[in-house]
């Protein structure tokens, strides 16, 4: 255990040994005597704690605590002999006790023989048990800690952080002298295998500080990296105190500082989660955030919650440990794996030069020299891919000198070219960027990125701070550059294709720079980067297509997701909106990219499938000419003759095919594609009208990115259809993301589903798939025998947000329909129960766009009346959006 310079002296306010012990000997039972001890000993620290005392007196203090009332259980007992020592391991044998912190006890044999201790030894075990302490235990022989130390880092690591509590001394000394790094574990080893711990613990948390539930412990950043250090520089230099390691030149006064204020602060979390929960609770949950922030003083403002300010405060904070972490780390590695090995050293110019596969400073003043060259190393390590990396005594020196970055630094000429040359290298320059990042630099360079470093959104749809959703769009951009990408070719081929990247890597810095400041944040952006641009030196046809992306950004999602795209109508507005090609292709990667960089699960085939069509037609509709649109019924005759051609080829007969299609309206042409129309074509027509309901089901190949399993339903039509297909589906397990619904002129439905699964994928299992067609058909051969509403366990993280239901109607005019979007809680069931409220008011439905954004949904109905026309009736409106409320609202207990 590496000690500060700090050490809890003895407090008897806390605990009064002598008043315990002489409590003690009057004869009374012992245990309750304990229970009230440690009782009053929680209950003062916590005092102290809500009070705002030193977080390490609360921490030190209820360990001594403990070691007091153990010692004292330890000697009450009759040893045989002087041949067995308590030793407190761990977490505890650092001296460090949370509330619901483990105490970690070994009680150390001099001999492998325990049967002379067997009667003390349980005894004492029990007694801890029954005076409800938590204790982790063991009981080795020095031979049983030689063994097991060999053979299990986690063991070693435990006892070399032991203290003797009871018994002699001696025995501690001699498992340490067996233990030594002479005998295993050399300093190299233990480090390399700390190491890998340590990569494959943040592997977990997908190697982010900015997890939305972080693990206090765990995650990136968190107390295990801070004693990661101070295993290593115990087990290689043999060292108690962090002095000792900046006696070695390894850690600086500046760096102990940043170690021991971070520490500070996940103590006091720590201690808030333990304290609120009543037990050993690590991980910073919706559940608990709240509670924290609250009890940290933060209190909601106009612009951010109080948990948003909270968790920025944590976020900012555990950004600097992981920093301080990596450097520290990378200084080990030096020493301890390489210090045998002769430096390979490579001059790039005055002030860099590469050693050993990673950029160093040639002097220590380069930077007080020439500020410039803050901004210059991360430009060589783009024009030199093969730099791995900045090594370690260099980030200390950016760290130290990035104050230089001021507003006259910021206007020199000389360091805006070199920016922008970073920009427009052809190296990874979203790693750079994020490499800028997290050495503090780029947000002194921009502020305005400083602004938003730890800014989250306690919601469960942005999963990352602002920073990081950032840092992870360019670098999706620039993974579009390489080879095709199975998720996204389109983009790929497009980001090859297209001449000036550094438009993109502006754009995307920009495109959410100015959330949290109330307002418009893509308006606000586009005033950001038009400053950018201008300050640059940015020609002002490029700062025309920037603005315009940051202020667009959320364009193409939008349309793609919340508008019927099948429309020709909605095709040559979002066209028009675009102006050329240009504009449609940048902002198409632009869109691909922060969708996926939003959020793990929301970009999929489906999603896909859904941009790709609206990109395709919206080229298509800009090669034709703005001023020439596609005539809906010119838009119509394609389709039928594309789809005419298919089903020829497929030997179907036109007499059947001409005698089906006349009871289909244009509108089923506008919506379908070909290969979809020749599929329902022939499947009806092969069915020939039978009795029960017509499922097909296309699940799409593994080499297709179709996007999702459409389920194409083709029965009688009744009102209740789509209700009673919502809940059969939602019994299924499986979640809706887009509805188009048709009927006849002899009042036959032709419904189609995309379906995806609980992890947003298509379903392919041919049993499965089996399956889901046996219950839909069961459910739907008579819609009257409504399925129940499903009632799935609603998941924990939903039940901890609000979300007001909303409901914004408009109409459409050229499609004689209304549209309806509905913003709810989501949970399971929800679609079924908007479907069964249509059917209770009367609402037919002719398509819907499905989406789920975290904890909430924002779906877009296309209703009309029973005689397939638009609900103009304001009274009936009104009613509609009420039921809408007070049912969801109800339900979602808002």
């Amino acid at each position: 255990m590496l000690l500060h310079h700090y050490r809890f002296v003895p407090d008897t306010d806390l605990f009064d040994v002598s008043a315990f012990k002489a409590s003690l000997d009057t004869g009374r039972p012992p245990i309750p005597l304990y229970k009230i001890a440690l009782k009053e000993i929680g209950e003062r620290l916590d005092r102290r704690f809500m009070a705002g005392h030193d977080i390490r007196d609360l921490i030190y203090g209820r360990a001594w605590c403990l070691d007091q009332l153990l010692k004292i259980a330890w000697e009450r007992l009759d040893w045989p002999s002087d041949g067995i020592t308590l030793l407190a391991v761990g977490g505890y044998g650092r001296g460090e006790l949370h509330p619901g912190s483990d105490i970690d006890l070994l009680l150390l044999l001099e001999d492998d023989d325990d049967t002379p201790f067997r009667e003390a030894l349980t005894a004492f075990i029990t007694f801890l048990w029954d005076i409800g302490l938590d204790i982790g235990h063991s009981v080795r022989s020095l031979s049983d800690c030689e063994r097991e130390c060999r053979n299990d880092i986690t063991v070693i690591t435990n006892l070399l952080e032991s203290r003797t509590l009871s018994g002699p001394e001696r025995l501690r000394d001699a498992m340490y002298a067996r233990i030594s790094p002479e005998r295993m574990w050399q300093s190299a080893a233990f480090f390399e295998a700390k190491w890998q711990e340590q990569i494959a613990r943040h592997h977990k948390f997908n190697n982010s500080e900015y997890h939305l539930e972080p693990n206090i412990k765990s995650s990136p950043g968190g107390l295990r990296d801070i004693q990661m250090v101070g295993w290593v520089a115990k087990r290689h230099f043999d060292v108690r105190t962090y002095k000792d390691v900046i006696d070695q030149g390894f850690m600086s006064d500046t760096d102990l500082r940043i170690l021991s204020q971070g520490r500070a602060f996940l103590w006091q979390v720590r201690y808030a989660l333990h304290m609120l929960t009543g037990r050993a609770e690590d991980r910073l949950l919706f559940d608990h955030q709240r509670a924290v922030a609250e009890l940290f003083g933060y209190q909601d403002s106009e612009k951010r919650l109080a948990v948003e300010q909270f968790m920025r405060r944590y976020y900012r904070v555990v950004t600097t440990l992981v920093e301080l972490n990596d450097m520290l780390l990378q200084n080990f590695e030096e020493r301890i794996l390489r210090d045998s090995e002769t430096p390979t050293i490579t001059p790039i110019n005055n002030r860099f030069e590469i050693r050993d596969g990673y950029i160093q400073t040639r002097y220590p003043t380069v930077f007080l020299r020439r500020p410039g060259a803050l901004l210059e190393l991360f430009l060589l390590m783009a024009q030199h891919p093969s730099i791995g990396g900045v090594r370690a005594e260099t980030i200390r020196l950016i760290r130290d000198h990035r104050h230089l970055i001021d507003d006259a630094f910021r206007q020199d000429v000389r360091h805006k070219s070199l920016f922008m040359e970073l920009l427009r290298s052809d190296g990874n320059v979203a790693q750079q960027l994020a490499r800028m990042a997290r050495y503090g630099i780029l947000g002194k360079y921009l502020p305005e990125f400083g602004d938003v470093i730890g800014l989250m959104q306690h919601d469960l749809f942005h999963i990352y701070t602002v920073d990081a959703h950032t840092l992870r769009l360019l670098d999706g951009m620039q993974c579009f550059k390489g080879e095709s990408d199975e998720q996204s070719p389109l983009a790929c081929t497009l980001m090859q294709q297209l001449p000036r990247h550094d438009i993109l890597w502006i754009a995307g810095l920009y495109h959410d720079i100015a959330k949290g400041r109330g307002g418009d944040h893509s308006t606000l952006g586009a005033i950001d980067a038009r400053a950018f641009c201008e300050r640059h030196g940015v020609s002002r046809r490029d700062t025309e297509l920037i603005c315009w992306l940051v202020e667009h950004h959320l364009l193409m999602s939008k349309t793609a997701q919340k508008r019927d795209i099948s429309d020709p109508d909605v095709i040559s507005e979002f066209a028009t909106a675009m102006h050329d090609e240009r504009h449609l292709d940048y902002l198409y990667v632009l869109t691909v990219a922060d969708i996926s960089a939003t959020n793990a699960s929301l970009w999929n085939g489906w999603r896909a499938s859904l941009m790709r069509q609206l990109h395709t037609e919206a080229r298509r509709a800009l090669r034709r000419g703005l001023e020439n649109p596609l005539d809906r019924q010119e838009w119509v005759n394609e389709t039928r003759a594309e789809a005419r051609a298919l089903l020829t080829g497929m030997g179907t007969r036109d007499e059947s095919v001409d005698q089906l299609w006349q009871t289909l309206g244009d509108e089923y042409f506008l919506q379908y594609a070909p290969s979809e129309i020749a599929w329902h074509t022939q499947g009806i027509l092969e069915a020939n009208y039978q009795v029960t309901p017509l499922i097909l089901i296309s699940a799409p190949t593994e080499d297709m990115a179709d996007g999702g399993t459409k389920v194409f339903i083709h029965t009688r039509s009744v009102n209740n259809l789509f209700a009673a297909t919502a809940a059969a589906i939602e019994q299924l397990g499986l979640s809706i993301h887009d509805a188009r619904i048709a009927t006849s002129s002899n009042l036959w439905t032709l419904n189609t589903f995309i379906l995806l699964d609980d992890d947003g994928e298509p379903i392919r299992d041919p049993e499965r798939l089996r399956a889901i067609h046996q219950q839909l058909v069961d459910e739907l051969d008579d819609p009257d025998d409504y399925p129940r509403i499903v009632a799935r366990h609603t998941p924990r993280q939903l039940k901890h947000f609000r979300v007001p239901t909303r409901v914004r109607i408009e109409q459409d005019d050229t499609n004689d329909r209304t549209v309806l979007e509905l913003i709810a809680a989501d949970r399971p069931g929800l679609l079924a129960r908007v479907g069964r409220i249509f059917m209770e008011c009367d609402i037919a439905l002719s398509g819907a766009k499905i989406a789920t954004l975290g904890e909430r949904v924002e779906d877009v109905f296309f209703i009309m009346d029973l005689d397939g026309q638009a609900i103009t009736d304001s009274r009936r409106l009104d009613g509609l959006s009420q039921r809408l409320c007070d049912v969801l609202d109800a339900e979602a207990g808002v």
